[in-house]
């Protein structure tokens, strides 16, 4: 997960989604908009402790409805995971099908030249 500042944290806030359990927070995700038609599940994670749970495919769900309300036709993940997004439906596709991820963010990451995620999408049905 790439580090962010305390300030970008508070800017995006609203594009959160958090998952607890009698107040102890168990995961959380979030989702941005990256142009018209695309948007991405970033920052998505699961306490240790509560992985396999169904917590993160929850959490998933809930951020690709939040996708479609705001009229998202794809949503994508850089992930290290491919797997769990499989079994939410993404498929596996060559980074450049994400450009406006890779041209907003990637460019400016010192791992853009070696990265080591693997970019996922899903088709969402009108």
């Amino acid at each position: 997960m790439l580090p962010r500042t305390v300030d970008q944290v508070r800017r995006t806030l609203s594009d959160f989604v958090v998952a607890e359990d009698g107040g102890r927070i168990t995961g959380c995700g979030a989702l941005t908009a990256l142009d018209g038609s695309l948007m991405e599940i970033r920052s998505l994670a699961v306490h240790p402790d509560m992985h396999g749970q169904g917590i993160g495919a929850q959490l998933v769900a809930r951020l690709l409805e939040k996708a479609r309300v705001r009229g998202a036709q794809r949503v994508c993940a850089l992930t290290l995971s491919p797997e769990f997004f499989a079994k939410q439906g993404f498929h596996v596709v060559n980074r450049w099908q994400i450009s406006p991820k890779i041209w907003q963010e990637c460019v400016y990451c010192p791992k853009f030249h070696a990265c080591d995620e693997v970019a996922v999408l899903k088709e969402l049905g009108k």
